[in-house]
């Protein structure tokens, strides 16, 4: 179900935004970061319904839930130790529609989210998300050429894995690719848990 939060830092809700929850709680195994909510998802009330994304299909395929799960059991991720938040909370068509401004206030409220959190794994879904979370949570540039995969930095104590976005937009990454990044994922969660 959408809910409504506050696009102000001053705990003033001047401007109120219509999205989607946050399914996030202490202890987590991972949580997947979104680059923002679609309009489209925001309106089913359920993260990544827009027929077409690739997400719960790849992510099913890589068995990185202990069942297959749809957008409309988006919830139930918490039962495997897996939470969804976004980089910018406010929904836009595309993500092509977010601007700087969105990332300067959003990417420091994810920031906040994570250190309170503490998940073992950080994984953003999209290399421009994290590109400008990057920019505007940690003042830092990417001075390389993002890669999927772990990445050397760390978000606080959590490790940081990157996938490629999973919306049928980007089409330099196939559905095999995806699949094969959420397996490296499964696989980097289950060496952590075993240590």
């Amino acid at each position: 179900m959408p809910q409504t939060t506050c696009q102000s830092s001053d705990g003033e809700c001047a401007r109120p935004v219509t999205t989607l929850p946050d399914y996030l709680e202490p202890g987590l195994d991972i949580v997947l970061v979104g680059i923002n909510p679609s309009a489209y998802s925001v309106r089913a009330g359920h993260y990544y319904a827009r027929p077409g994304n690739r997400f719960w299909n790849a992510a099913n395929r890589a068995g990185l839930f202990g069942e297959p799960l749809g957008p409309e059991t988006d919830a139930r991720v918490l039962e495997f130790g897996i939470g969804l938040t976004d980089v910018v909370k406010r929904p836009t068509p595309t993500a092509r529609d977010l601007r700087a401004a969105d990332y300067r206030h959003w990417a420091p409220v994810l920031k906040e989210k994570i250190r309170r959190f503490r998940p073992r794994i950080v994984c953003f879904q999209g290399i421009g998300g994290y590109r400008n979370y990057l920019r505007h949570g940690e003042g830092l540039s990417a001075t390389t050429r993002l890669r999927p995969g772990r990445q050397a930095r760390a978000l606080e104590s959590s490790v940081v894995f990157l996938v490629p976005s999973p919306s049928s937009l980007n089409t330099r990454y196939s559905f095999e690719d995806l699949v094969g990044c959420y397996r490296r994922l499964r696989a980097l969660r289950d060496e952590l848990n075993s240590v």
